[in-house]
């Protein structure tokens, strides 16, 4: 079979998964189980590199590596999120463009972060410290934390989640240097999307 099978790949295609099981659920009516499908991407994303990194790998398997988890992350972090917003704005026009526009940018930044990291691992062994942009992946707590907001605010709030779309796909294109989380902060961001979780449940929160 082709690619590279061993424990480093398998949180990235859990991840995977479990972003296209959110697509369903969110083209199904259900964009509360697709958000945290979601968040949960954004778990599976947070690790995959620090896993694969503990294996001794070829230059083939480090690229395969880079590209699977990119391929994996436009599911997760651009359809994904596109889709969520399309569902609870009733797709109207200015989500249909915005989710449209906003897939294209986060097609455009993985391409030009998977060049950029191949570079990168040609000339230095260390892990990555600052990322060029904002991070698709991102999404995976932005977008939860805006639509509780803005429903806890105000229902009216949810239509204006188009915009957010747009912000993020102009800051995922952006050159702006930003740092790495360390270990703390990734344990930080896992504990506010408990949190969200939590309030999703205890809420009520119904789009």
């Amino acid at each position: 079979m082709l690619g590279f099978y061993n424990y480093t790949v398998i949180l990235t295609y859990i991840g995977m998964l479990v972003g296209f099981s959110g697509i369903t659920f969110a083209l199904n009516g259900d964009p509360k189980t697709a958000i945290i499908c979601l968040m949960v991407s954004g778990v599976c994303d947070m690790f995959d590199g620090k896993i694969a990194s503990t294996m001794d790998r070829t230059p083939e398997e480090k690229h395969f590596g880079i590209q699977i988890d990119s391929l994996s992350d436009l599911i997760c972090f651009g359809v994904l999120p596109a889709v969520i917003i399309c569902t609870i704005t009733g797709h109207s026009t200015l989500s249909y463009y915005a989710s449209g526009l906003y897939v294209l940018a986060a097609l455009i930044r993985l391409a030009w972060f998977n060049v950029d990291e191949m570079d990168r691992q040609s000339v230095s062994e260390g892990s990555r410290e600052t990322y060029l942009g904002l991070p698709v992946t991102t999404a995976a707590l932005i977008l939860p934390i805006y639509l509780e907001i803005a429903y806890t605010a105000s229902l009216d709030g949810i239509k204006y989640s188009p915009y957010l779309l747009l912000l993020m796909a102009v800051a995922f294109l952006c050159p702006f240097k930003l740092k790495k989380p360390a270990i703390l902060g990734k344990i930080s961001m896992i504990i506010v999307g408990g949190v969200a979780v939590a309030v999703f449940f205890l809420s009520g929160f119904d789009i």
